[in-house]
């Protein structure tokens, strides 16, 4: 019963979130940033915040931390959908009662009640949602992509079974509200939890195949997502747990995912160089073009 609900749990949060990426996508232009193009610094940049940001959220004092972040799930949305919800006003209430709807329902039933996994889990989406768009329609390649992932691969496996960092954050956010993750608690005997990493992680992936190599790319990041996201790290826990009779603490998803993304964008770029953003042209796109009028020729006199 545990590992379908797991299973169950796991692929629809993860398929959710890269659906909603795919349609911000197609349906809204955000502002591309005066950055040039993603290259090798801005991989390594990007580690170095990776790096850094568990280490300030285990700085800060036990009832600091959801207030940080509530804030930057405030500031991500704010940003994230400025395109969609121009109006300032009307974007801010609607963040502020999405923020206050999972401290609402952690006051009101516990970390461990649905209610609130549901809202936060909804917050988080949306966040990684914005987050990906952000990245990808500013210039992010395919490329970058597989690079980060293989990097962050080897990152949650260290930080997980040689310096027990994540289990440190994990227990950090115990008791508090504003999870960095989504995922279903059902009481103490069912629950399955993804974290926003590996979310980003998959839309990221998903997102990018898809802008660089249209509907091929769509279908390879999906298929990765449900097999190497999702199958993977569940089968491995219980297979461990079977085998070991001791389950293990945290089976990092990115050890699975990464080095098949990796696998995957290599044969993707056999397909040819990655499209940009210039050259997608979607049916939106086609209806809204201005259409010319036909010329007529015009009537001569009779001779």
């Amino acid at each position: 019963m545990t590992v379908f609900f797991q299973l169950a749990v796991t692929a629809a949060l993860a398929l959710a979130v890269v659906a909603g990426t795919i349609a911000y996508f197609r349906a809204v232009r955000t502002a591309r940033p005066p950055v040039g193009v993603f290259n090798g610094r801005d991989i390594f940049m990007m580690m170095g915040f990776v790096l850094a940001l568990p280490y300030v959220y285990l700085a800060l004092p036990g009832a600091v931390l959801p207030v940080v972040l509530a804030l930057v799930f405030a500031g991500g949305l704010s940003v994230g959908y400025q395109p969609l919800i121009g109006n300032g006003r009307l974007r801010w209430t609607l963040i502020t009662l999405l923020i206050a709807s999972v401290l609402a329902a952690h006051l009101a039933f516990g970390e461990t009640a649905p209610p609130y996994w549901v809202a936060n889990s909804c917050v988080v989406g949306l966040v990684v949602v914005s987050a990906t768009n952000l990245n990808v329609q500013g210039g992010m390649k395919l490329q970058n992509v597989a690079w980060f992932l293989l990097a962050l691969a080897a990152y949650d496996a260290f930080f997980a079974w040689v310096v027990p960092l994540t289990q440190e954050l994990a227990d950090a956010v115990q008791g508090y509200p504003y999870a960095p993750a989504a995922g279903l608690r059902i009481g103490e005997d069912l629950g399955a939890v993804i974290g926003m990493g590996d979310l980003l992680a998959y839309a990221l992936f998903t997102t990018t195949a898809y802008k660089a190599y249209g509907r091929p790319g769509l279908r390879t990041g999906i298929a990765l997502v449900v097999l190497f996201g999702a199958v993977a790290p569940v089968a491995a826990l219980h297979l461990i747990a079977a085998a070991t009779g001791d389950a293990p603490g945290i089976i990092p998803a990115q050890v699975f995912f990464g080095p098949a993304a990796f696998t995957a964008y290599q044969v993707l770029r056999r397909r040819g160089p990655e499209r940009r953003m210039a050259d997608i042209v979607f049916r939106r796109d086609r209806a809204e073009a201005p259409r010319q009028a036909p010329v007529r020729a015009e009537a001569r006199p009779a001779a």
